[in-house]
C-alpha cells in the first residue's frame, strides 16, 4: 500500500536516505522539513498519511510538540525517529510510537509497514522489535 509520507528531519543526509528507502518501497515522499515551521506549512497544504518526525530539529527540540499537533489536529499518523527515544518514553498523544536511530533499511520498512497497516485497520499480531509503541 503506497502512502504519502512527510519526512521531518534536520540532518540532510538522513532525510535523503529515508527518502530513497521510502521511494524504493513505492511510497510518495511529499516533502522534507528541517524545522517545525516548514513542517507545519507542508502539513497545511499537503495530504499526508504518515509523518516520520525527529525530536531535535534545526529550531530545537520541537519534534514532540509538532508530532502531537500533526496527529491530533491534522489526522496524520506520526512515527518518531530519534536517537533519543527516552525523550518520548511516556508516549505522545496522537502518535504511534518511536523508532530508534540509526535505523537500517529493513527496520524502516518493517516499522512503516506496521504503522501503515495499523492506520488502515488491518489486524496485525505484533510490532517489529525495533519499534516501541505508545499504548
Amino acid at each position: 500500500m503506497a502512502a504519502r509520507i512527510l519526512i521531518i528531519e534536520d540532518e540532510a543526509l538522513v532525510a535523503m536516505e529515508l527518502r530513497f528507502v521510502l521511494e524504493d518501497l513505492g511510497h510518495e515522499v511529499v516533502g522534507t522539513a528541517a524545522d517545525a515551521k516548514s513542517a507545519r506549512a507542508l502539513a497545511a497544504e499537503t495530504d499526508i498519511d504518515l509523518a516520520l518526525v525527529d525530536i531535535h530539529l534545526s529550531d530545537g527540540p520541537t519534534g514532540v510538540a509538532l508530532g502531537r499537533e500533526l496527529g491530533q489536529d491534522h489526522g496524520v499518523t506520526v512515527l518518531f525517529m530519534t536517537a533519543n527515544p527516552g525523550m518520548v518514553r511516556d508516549g505522545v498523544a496522537g502518535t504511534v510510537g518511536v523508532l530508534s536511530k540509526p535505523s537500517d533499511e529493513r527496520a524502516v520498512q518493517t516499522a512503516v509497514d506496521y504503522v501503515l497497516g495499523r492506520r488502515a485497520g488491518r489486524p496485525i499480531e505484533y510490532a517489529p522489535p525495533e519499534l516501541r509503541l505508545f499504548v
